[in-house]
């Protein structure tokens, strides 16, 4: 029949390696195996399937098949059976169910591998769902392997994949097996392979398992082991996943400080995108890969896309980190600009520009364009609604050329598009005030001025919020609550609580720092009490001279 000998050939693949069956009749001639290609109609591919089950061909193959080592036989079943799968054969077919019913005797042995079971059972998803029988006993065979502690890393990879596939989380059973696989997998964690890492993340992440935490950090842990050993791919899917997972080994970040920085001349864009993305996430303020990017950055940009152009930009501005190649980072930056302005989404757009404030630098040229009525309306055009965290960039960068850039004589943003305040649940643009170090630097800070003669959490007429503010008249005096009404100068006290500084350094965020430079432009003079100096402080006096020293050196130079 027409297409029987492709047919013959994809069914064919394992047989080339089983050892002939003694026989008076002569053994089929097996073809070359030739890469399967699906035919246009399943129709026809059925009627093909058909025919070699009604010749001599699979009676043949399972008659071998029967005098193999289980393991062997496993194999060469459910690699018919994914034929019938790619063929499009319906479970109840008589082909199907023969395979099945010797799958299922074999089943009842006990005594099929790890591997094999898995094959099977990925095969019986594919044609019967959760609701193969099959399936139930691949599960019920896995679950005593795994159960006895006797799986190995390549093992647990595979059972990983099955569970992926087919878990039912209704299922106490499979619960079971799938918490008792991870108290296994933690044990020989060791001994897993750069790929068998990544893999195990990727499963983990389909299978929702994010409470799954020790497990996480100790294949954190390894990948860091075997970082070397990964691909650009692996190493996105590591990445991608413990970003989804938020978790974060500080063994981690060395060993891609260690590797990663020789390979960003020649790796896919997308890695250096996911590992600023990363970065930026953990707030990880890495010298030594950001530098690396910046000069790859330079001598490359332009193989990038523009979300992994912007992705790279955003990460630097938002961890307030100025490479040492920064005139020539910037200077290709505005050369991309210029040339793929269009390209850009508005979104990412505003993020790239917001970012450059950040760091001091000012895109004149694209603030202009970013606050023309055509930019504002293609903005909204586009489907992405004017958010608050959208109108937050756009006031902040407006905010910029207020304060300072006051040569800039461009369009400004329309006064109906600005916040009123910066506080947001996403902490965005400033982060709360701590309220722990709050409470230990108020009873200081009163004993220091002589009564509460200061007010927390004032929110400015620019939107941003000040942890704590002391009122001073015009010769600098501190004013009691009852004469705030005539406040000539304020001093903004910045409780900088941990949440405020990248995680790995004591270098505030750009947010931050972008908020005190504008408070300082306000007129406010700003004092920092970083968590970190606060905390190093033994006694009340020690604390209260700490606040003297931090506080009065500001207000007694306008005393005179």
């Amino acid at each position: 029949m027409p297409g029987k000998k492709q047919n013959e050939q994809t069914l064919f693949q394992f047989a080339r390696h089983m050892p002939p069956k003694p026989d008076t009749r002569p053994a089929p001639q097996l073809s070359p195996y030739i890469p399967y290609t699906k035919p246009q109609s399943n129709a026809a591919a059925r009627v093909d399937m058909q025919s070699l089950f009604e010749g001599e061909v699979i009676p043949e193959l399972c008659s071998r098949l029967a005098d193999l080592p289980s393991n062997d036989r496993a194999e060469g079943l459910a690699t018919l059976l994914g034929a019938c799968v790619e063929f499009g054969l319906e479970a109840h077919s008589p082909l199907v169910l023969r395979l099945i019913n010797e799958s299922l005797e074999l089943l009842s042995h006990r005594d099929v591998g790890v591997a094999q079971l898995c094959h099977l059972g990925e095969v019986s998803y594919a044609l019967e769902g959760r609701q193969s029988a099959m399936l139930t006993e691949v599960l019920d065979s896995v679950g005593i392997t795994v159960e006895e502690d006797v799986v190995s890393p390549c093992e647990a990879a595979r059972v990983y994949s099955l569970l992926a596939r087919c878990y039912d989380p209704a299922s106490q059973q499979q619960m079971l097996m799938l918490s008792t696989l991870h108290r296994q997998t933690q044990r020989i964690v060791h001994r897993l392979k750069a790929r068998q890492v990544s893999q195990i993340l990727q499963f983990l992440l389909r299978l929702n398992q994010r409470q799954a935490i020790s497990l996480v950090l100790r294949l954190s842990h390894r990948a860091s082991r075997v970082f070397k050993a990964f691909s650009d791919n692996e190493v996105i899917k590591v990445l991608s996943a413990l970003m989804i997972m938020g978790q974060h080994d500080a063994e981690l970040l060395a060993a891609m400080e260690k590797h990663l920085p020789g390979r960003f001349g020649t790796c896919d864009p997308e890695l250096i995108s996911t590992v600023m993305e990363y970065c930026l996430q953990m707030r990880c303020r890495s010298e030594t890969i950001f530098e690396a990017v910046a000069e790859n950055f330079v001598c490359n940009a332009e193989r990038h896309s523009t979300l992994q152009i912007a992705k790279q930009i955003v990460a630097m501005g938002r961890l307030n980190y100025l490479p040492q190649c920064s005139g020539h980072m910037f200077k290709k930056l505005e050369s991309i600009l210029s040339t793929r302005f269009s390209q850009f989404q508005p979104r990412s757009l505003i993020e790239v520009l917001h970012a450059c404030i950040h760091l001091e630098r000012f895109p004149l040229n694209y603030m202009s364009k970013v606050f023309s009525p055509y930019f504002l309306q293609r903005l909204q055009a586009h489907g992405e609604r004017l958010d608050k965290n959208a109108l937050g960039q756009l006031t902040q960068l407006h905010l910029s050329t207020s304060l300072e850039c006051k040569h800039y004589w461009g369009p400004r943003l329309p006064s109906s598009l600005h916040v009123k305040r910066f506080s947001s649940v996403d902490q965005a643009f400033e982060t709360p005030m701590e309220s722990l170090l709050y409470r230990h630097v108020k009873g200081p800070l009163t004993e220091l001025l002589g009564g509460k003669f200061y007010s927390p959490r004032i929110f400015t007429h620019s939107g941003y919020t000040v942890d704590v503010e002391i009122y001073l008249d015009e010769n600098g005096y501190i004013l009691p609550p009852s004469q705030w009404d005539h406040t000539y100068r304020r001093v903004a006290l910045c409780l900088d609580g941990q949440s405020r500084f990248c995680s790995n350094t004591q270098h505030l965020l750009g947010k931050e720092a972008t908020k005190r430079r504008h408070l300082r432009r306000m007129g406010y003079e700003v004092v920092q009490i970083p968590y970190f100096e606060f905390e190093k402080l033994g006694t009340h006096v020690e604390q209260v001279q700490y606040l003297h020293n931090k506080i009065f050196p500001t207000i007694f130079k306008f005393i005179h």
